[in-house]
């Protein structure tokens, strides 16, 4: 179905920073307190007008009037009166029609497909499909991923408020593609060219800070976590203090590229000892290929402790609460796992390492298609 427009104003965060770097004018005020009114009926469910004004700190007038907006654009409505209350006048509970749109998610992590699914706001499946890549790069890649979003557009049985694509490379915020060499495509500025295709919002990010996101969302993750991203690459996409980190050039998180052995294996950026040439799914089969079981979790512990060091002084630096791996869990969940948790214990101080958690990600292969879909939450309504 076609989407609507009446949904589709981009939020325009305040900034948290010290130093203002623009001047904060009203549009920007309705469109954060539009987002917190939002983003609490999101997370928390149905709730009265007094309530939701009681959490979110504004008044209930400002409350009042944004729910009557949102009820107009079709994004909230009335849910009957809040029993239970006492003496007084009952209140009238007010929720999110999360089931009233939807949003496309593409996930081109993979080299040799591309899936996709139509959303849920809640991220539920109610359409998936996939594509085989065939080696295409370049404009030809640009033109499927366009054709296959038309199709999951098509299939939708909601409107559709936007499309969420996760890729790999690097992406700036405005998902521009710096670079992913793999798929031949630099400088191009893929979200406005598939918005204007496609005559939708489209929101493009690295596929590891998408897995980050949808973690974050929809699997439970802590506020201040990691997720490290193993497939054909390695990848790590980072939520601090419930916001992605994007990096000064968009390029967060490039810890598959960090030289982890002097003199080690051809990495596909074209150095050499990449943490990816040690981790990456087919590098891990290769490790313990015709090993028995105990041999092959003595290599992977290895390759767990390598992580482990790599991983320190990240999470010292940042004081994460959590490390999630994403990837094959036959590889990654049993002595890679542990030993990569105790090597950060052992190179970083308590009270960074006690309460740190490196654990699987709980959405597995979905964890892109999520994230892609939080793209298009927190740019179409601020919620994340």
């Amino acid at each position: 179905m076609s989407s609507t427009t009446s949904v589709g104003a981009s939020r325009r965060a305040l900034g948290s920073g010290l130093r203002a770097t623009a001047k904060v004018l009203p549009e920007h005020t309705r469109a954060h307190n539009r987002a917190m009114v939002l983003q609490h009926l999101f997370h928390e469910g149905p709730t009265s007008r007094a309530d939701l004004a009681r959490a979110t700190s504004l008044t209930r007038v400002t409350v009042s009037d944004l729910i009557n907006v949102l009820m107009a654009e079709g994004l909230v409505e009335e849910l009957g009166i809040q029993r239970g209350r006492g003496v007084g006048k009952p209140a009238i509970l007010v929720g999110m029609r999360t089931d009233a749109y939807q949003i496309v998610a593409v996930d081109l992590s993979d080299d040799t497909v591309m899936r996709g699914a139509v959303l849920t706001l809640t991220g539920e499946a109610v359409v998936r499909r996939s594509l085989a890549v065939d080696d295409r790069t370049g404009d030809e890649l640009v033109s499927l991923v366009e054709r296959f979003a038309r199709r999951l557009v098509a299939a939708a049985t909601q409107p559709v408020i936007g499309v969420g694509l996760g890729s790999p490379g690097i992406i700036d915020e405005n998902g521009r593609v710096v670079e992913a060499p793999n798929r031949k495509w630099f400088d191009l500025p893929l979200a406005a060219i598939l918005s204007e295709r496609l005559g939708l919002p489209v929101q493009v990010a690295n596929d590891a800070d998408t897995a980050a996101l949808g973690e974050y969302t929809y699997g439970g993750a802590a506020d201040s976590m990691l997720v490290m991203t193993v497939g054909q690459g390695v990848g790590a996409g980072l939520v601090v203090e419930g916001s992605r980190v994007h990096g000064v050039n968009g390029a967060a998180g490039e810890l598959g590229h960090v030289t982890v052995v002097e003199d080690g294996e051809p990495c596909a950026c074209g150095r050499r000892g990449c943490l990816e040439t040690l981790l990456s799914a087919p590098a891990l089969r290769r490790a313990v290929a015709g090993l028995d079981r105990e041999a092959a979790d003595a290599v992977l512990a290895g390759i767990g402790r390598t992580l482990g060091i790599t991983l320190a002084p990240v999470v010292s630096a940042l004081n994460l609460g959590e490390v999630l791996l994403s990837g094959p869990a036959d590889l990654l969940d049993g002595a890679l796992r542990e030993a990569a948790q105790a090597t950060v214990a052992e190179r970083t101080m308590p009270a960074v390492s006690a309460g740190l958690r490196l654990r699987m990600a709980t959405l597995d292969e979905d964890v892109v298609l999520a994230g892609a879909a939080v793209l298009v939450l927190g740019a179409q309504l601020g919620v994340s």
